[in-house]
């Protein structure tokens, strides 16, 4: 996940907490796939809006959405957004 959001963002602060422990016996936990919270930092975000924003993460994270994320919280901001 840090590999392909790093080379896909390059960000200035990349943080990602693995929530998954929180969710055990969840539905969406037994599948085996994780609940990630991630703060992201970037200029590629410039000019975008929160949805846009998402799905740049989403579509950096490709197929892990589908075999090892199961929820994601995102946080995605630019540097001088940044507090």
């Amino acid at each position: 996940m840090r590999d392909a959001l790093q080379q896909a963002l390059a960000p200035s602060l990349l943080e990602i907490e693995d929530d998954s422990h929180r969710h055990a016996g969840h539905a969406g936990a037994r599948d085996g796939r994780g609940h990630f919270n991630v703060h992201v930092v970037s200029e590629h975000f410039a000019g975008l809006g929160p949805l846009a924003r998402h799905r740049a993460v989403y579509a950096a994270l490709g197929s892990m959405m589908e075999t090892d994320i199961h929820a994601l919280s995102i946080r995605a901001q630019t540097p001088s957004e940044q507090g």
